[in-house]
């Protein structure tokens, strides 16, 4: 192994490698994420769920090697030769799991308040590329690798055993704490380098705290109920069932609004119904009430006034998301939005709209299309 080590380090190719290792951070960075994004799709599939679950793993064991790789332990073993590879080894796992988590998330989040989570996610994922020259700080190394355990077992957890609730999402965060916490410990009482480097109760303190942020920001719902995603949500002037499909016929917008498949301005006739679409995603076997929460924002407090909660259930597993809808007559002209929320009140997405009367059928931009 020694001298085919020393073989690629002379080829031409190796020489290239080592020139440019400056560039080898960002190149791991985007090696994950770029393995994500051609690979993964749902959350309940065998294959996401072995690569998830192997990158956790192999991320956990590496950050045992490398902190403990200055030991006597590992004197003359391979793991020492090939431990300046540990913290690309490292970079790689953070990004592919965070990007995965993106990628998921992203189904998950709408235009509303659970985006700041979405964002500090995307935000980890980019910071990746920059950790290189910070990843022998230990404090740092726990809390990313803390944050991205909660939030795997946030998402593996009511996937496996198809329940999804605030009872689940402590347990999977108390599962997340006591394995992140045992690791620390086993790695504390295995390395004297890392007894001599950090305090216990400082590591120990700052994971609690991360423990305790992401709680907060459950209870304020700040996180998006995953592994539920809202695949599809429109605002619609008839949604049809035909042989197990929905025909929903709707004002489509402008070609340049690629993040929205509707047009937000609804034009209705007196007495016209207004429906609301939407498809959720949900794992295989995962049963969930869902509810359409109905808002008028009031023009003169300023403020949303709820007018109805309607609840459907949705059953997981197929691909192109749950449908279900609801609708209501004799809708105030102005802004309208209806949060999709699950039971426990976490919002899977929003559907904003604004309604402007009209006297006649409002034909331009109309389609029709199958669900």
């Amino acid at each position: 192994m020694k001298r085919a080590l020393v073989k690629y380090r002379k080829s031409a190719f190796g020489r290239y490698v080592i020139r440019n290792q400056k560039y080898a951070p960002i190149l791991f960075f985007m090696g994950g994420f770029i393995f994500d994004t051609l690979t993964l799709g749902r959350i309940d599939r065998i294959y996401d769920t072995v690569v998830l679950c192997s990158h956790m793993t192999l991320l956990s064991i590496t950050l045992y090697l490398y902190n403990t790789v200055n030991d006597d332990k590992w004197e003359g073993t391979f793991i020492r030769r090939y431990s300046e590879y540990f913290p690309l080894a490292i970079q790689f796992f953070f990004g592919a799991l965070s990007s995965a988590f993106v990628i998921y998330f992203f189904r998950s989040v709408s235009m509303s308040k659970t985006m700041f989570f979405f964002i500090l996610l995307v935000l980890l994922l980019f910071a990746n590329e920059f950790l290189k020259k910070k990843i022998s700080n230990k404090y740092l190394q726990f809390s990313v690798y803390f944050f991205i355990s909660f939030t795997f077992f946030a998402f593996m957890i009511p996937t496996l055993i198809r329940i999804m609730n605030t009872f689940i999402f402590i347990i999977s965060g108390l599962v997340s704490l006591g394995s992140t916490l045992a690791l620390i410990k086993f790695i504390y009482r295995s390395s004297p380098s890392t007894r001599a480097e950090i305090s216990l109760k400082k590591l120990m303190s700052i994971i609690l705290s991360i423990y305790i942020t992401i709680n907060v920001f459950y209870y304020f719902n700040l996180i998006p109920p995953v592994p539920l995603a809202l695949d599809t949500g429109l605002v619609a002037h008839d949604v049809r069932k035909i042989n197990n499909e929905y025909i929903v016929t709707y004002e489509k917008d402008e070609w340049y609004v690629f993040w929205r498949k509707y047009d937000i301005n609804f034009h209705r006739q007196a007495d016209q119904r207004v429906y609301v679409f939407t498809s959720v995603f949900a794992p295989t076997d995962l049963k969930k009430s869902i509810f359409h929460r109905w808002k008028w924002n009031n023009p003169e407090t300023r403020s949303w006034e709820v007018t109805d909660k309607i609840s459907f259930k949705v059953t997981g597993g197929r691909d192109r998301g749950f449908r279900g809808y609801t609708h209501k007559n004799n809708l105030k002209e102005g802004q309208w939005k209806v949060d999709v929320i699950t039971e426990e009140e976490l919002v899977i997405g929003v559907v904003d709209f604004v309604i402007k009367n009209t006297s006649e059928p409002y034909k331009e931009g109309m389609v029709i299309k199958s669900f």
